[in-house]
């Protein structure tokens, strides 16, 4: 499959810099891969298109604030984003870093209450080895000195504002560890996830920390040869066995998200069946792909030449997604982590 397949144009304004006010109000795509029809409705009727039986599962990771700015002890300023920290070795986390010049190992970035960074080493493609030196605990400091990481496309519109920490965020992330948050479970509230147990649609959670991968486009010319890079998941022993019991009675396995979607196939992937476990997930799925777990999808509308878009294209197929992408433009639906989803059945 060529590059060329995930490209779309997008008008400007479809691009949603900010989030609707009820979660629940963005309307909702519905796409039938089977017969090929499309209809419209609202995520609040996310009711009427599932039924009882089903298992909704769903990603409960957690953004952290891990965007920093700062000034090198060059004068220069820096910006920081945290991917992931080394385990037990306190403060000391695998960084991003971006200025005009390239810092330079040794060197210091200062921050605005009096916490710095300490360059250790160089790891290539713009990483580096950092250790932060904050007042107090290093979890605390983080909460009042870091920003929420919004996407490149909103960051562009406009700064973060504190509504983000609370919206750029699902209602039932608990598990802090994303610099991205799992967009497609942005439209469920409390009610609804409540009327939906009881309508006999249950829940099943699993972690997947979205890394700084999600941003990253798809730039090989044959997108097989793209490498998705790793992201720590868990997936619990109560979860797998949800997800065994729907597909034992015929109920469908709804993914809410390409996160959840790529943590249940990774696994099988790996382990022949699903079951517990953890680890880093590297799956790229594209056309052609073999999906053993997942029946149905939520998801919102994505970038062109991303991983998630090929994701679609390989679940719904090539022609019908490039049916319903240009069916939402012309419906004027809302675009990327803060618009409106699509529920593929």
């Amino acid at each position: 499959m060529q590059l060329s397949d995930l490209m779309y144009d997008l008008p400007r304004s479809l691009v949603a810099a900010m989030p609707a006010a009820d979660r629940a109000a963005a309307r909702l795509m519905v796409i039938d891969r089977r017969g090929g029809a499309i209809r419209h409705s609202r995520f609040a009727e996310l009711l009427e298109f599932l039924r009882a039986g089903d298992l909704l599962v769903l990603n409960d990771t957690r953004v952290f604030p891990a965007r920093l700015r700062g000034v090198k002890d060059s004068g220069g300023h820096a910006e920081l984003l945290l991917v992931e920290p080394f385990p037990h070795w306190p403060n000391l986390w695998i960084t991003l870093i971006e200025s005009a010049k390239k810092p330079k190992v040794g060197g210091r970035i200062e921050f605005a209450d009096g916490g710095y960074a300490e360059i250790i080493g160089d790891m290539g493609n713009g990483r580096y080895g950092v250790k932060f030196h904050c007042p107090g605990t290093f979890t605390d400091w983080i909460e009042r000195a870091g920003e929420t990481p919004l996407p490149p496309y909103v960051g562009a519109e406009r700064p973060d504002r504190e509504f983000d920490r609370e919206r750029y965020q699902t209602v039932y992330a608990r598990n802090a560890g994303a610099v991205a948050a799992p967009t497609a479970g942005f439209h469920f509230t409390p009610e609804l996830l409540d009327g939906l147990r009881a309508s006999g649609i249950d829940t099943a959670f699993l972690t997947l920390h979205v890394g700084p991968g999600t941003f990253q486009p798809v730039r090989e010319e044959k997108i097989e040869n793209h490498r998705m890079e790793g992201e720590r998941y868990s997936l619990s022993a109560e979860t797998a066995d949800k997800i065994n019991r729907a597909k034992s009675r015929g109920g469908r396995v709804v993914a809410v998200g390409s996160t959840s979607t790529r943590t249940l196939e990774w696994v099988a992937e790996r382990k022949g069946r699903i079951a517990a476990d953890s680890g880093i997930a590297r799956l790229f799925i594209a056309p052609g792909f073999r999906f053993r777990v997942v029946d149905a999808l939520i998801t919102n509308f994505h970038l062109p030449c991303s991983t998630p878009l090929a994701m679609v294209a390989a679940f719904v197929g090539l022609d019908l997604m490039r049916r319903a992408y240009d069916e939402a433009i012309r419906e004027q639906y809302r675009f990327y982590s803060y618009g409106d989803a699509m529920l593929i059945l």
